[in-house]
């Protein structure tokens, strides 16, 4: 068995902590070309798509890629900004405003982000790491609700990694944070500044990205995590069950999945009579195209369309201050241990090379 060649050990060397903040993922450019490479290697997983592999192999070659990605691509197109794929922009902002708020904190650890499908890819981030000397790694998933299909699939990945690694790092895995009380807190502080401004809706509805009914009946607690956090959050903003629904959005292919269904949740509601509905994605910690053209765009549009007046779409947490403060409280917990807190000789180095002002985290989006 052959080994990849890794940076030489030193003896002496002080081992350096770092954090990966892992998201789904993002194709390269709005472009057919693209949105194939990503759909191909998002839907070969076999924790996305659990039928087997010599049947599923020809479906995916012979009728999704060719016909969905066009179709995927133009989609892309609507959400794509200057600076690029709204997912990867802000997972990234998200990255730099933790290590920033982690340092005022007074710990020296680098934070990187990764895609667990595109780039930059899982491999290629750990590979960076081990040459810039870090030796205790936390890989923190975006997915505040653990599922087989997303959480464990990134830690598939590390694992891949590191089968066939020498040296391996010290590593640190965050499962879930579904009922944390700082995220369901940036959440509720979320939506009550969105009422603040707008007023509040008949109905709000917490839409979570779907997954096949199957993963739930086989013990996958994805379901029950949705609704945990939507109860919770739901209490912090004190709803009533009457004045909030919890929905199932992106279903994909004809079998059933995890009900009920966002879109036709929300036509019903319009035929109903329902004049007012707001929605929010809690499952989801950065815009990306299920919630701006599949929800803003899309469902919006199935609201109007059967008779509703007014749908408002609540953004993502993105780089929201309560936001980037719970993933350095989640940061802090499950680093305890690791000799990251700084002396005022680190923390001058750290200041000058390794992590942004406050001046440059307002600048992203901070409040100030």
């Amino acid at each position: 068995m052959s080994y990849r060649s890794e940076p030489p050990y030193t003896h002496g060397n002080l081992s350096k902590s770092a954090i990966v903040l892992v998201n789904l993922g993002t194709p390269d450019a709005p472009t057919t070309s693209a949105v194939r490479r990503y759909l191909k290697q998002f839907l070969s997983d076999p924790r996305v798509v659990e039928i087997p592999r010599a049947i599923w192999w020809w479906i995916l070659h012979l009728i999704i890629l060719p016909f969905r990605s066009g179709q995927s691509a133009k989609k892309y197109d609507t959400i794509w900004t200057d600076e690029g794929s709204p997912l990867k922009v802000h997972t990234e902002k998200q990255a730099r405003l933790l290590q920033g708020y982690l340092g005022e904190r007074g710990h020296k650890v680098r934070v990187v982000y990764a895609m667990r499908y595109g780039n930059p890819g899982v491999p290629a981030v750990l590979r960076q790491l081990k040459e810039e000397g870090c030796d205790r790694i936390l890989v923190l998933p975006a997915y505040p609700q653990y599922s087989g299909t997303t959480t464990a699939s990134i830690f598939d990945a590390v694992f891949a990694h590191y089968r066939r690694e020498r040296n391996v790092p010290e590593l640190r895995f965050v499962k879930h944070y579904h009922d944390h009380d700082a995220y369901i807190d940036a959440l509720r502080r979320s939506v009550q500044a969105h009422w603040e401004m707008n007023g509040r809706p008949e109905k709000l509805v917490m839409s979570f990205h779907g997954v096949p009914k199957r993963t739930l009946m086989l013990g996958d607690p994805y379901h029950c995590e949705c609704y945990k956090t939507a109860r919770l959050l739901a209490q912090a903003l004190g709803l009533t069950p009457e004045q909030y629904l919890v929905t199932f959005q992106s279903r994909f292919g004809k079998a059933e999945w995890l009900q009920p269904y966002t879109a036709p949740t929300v036509q019903a509601l319009a035929r109903e009579g329902v004049r007012r509905i707001d929605v929010i994605c809690p499952g989801f910690t950065s815009d990306c195209l299920e919630t701006l053209e599949e929800i803003a765009l899309e469902v919006r549009h199935d609201f109007l369309h059967a008779g509703g007046k007014e749908f408002n779409y609540i953004p993502c947490l993105n780089e929201d201050d309560a936001w980037i403060r719970a993933l350095t409280e989640l940061s802090e917990l499950h680093m305890i241990g690791w000799p990251t807190l700084m002396t005022p000789a680190l923390r001058e180095e750290l200041e000058q090379q390794a992590y942004i002002s406050r001046e440059e985290a307002v600048r992203l989006g901070a409040p100030q």
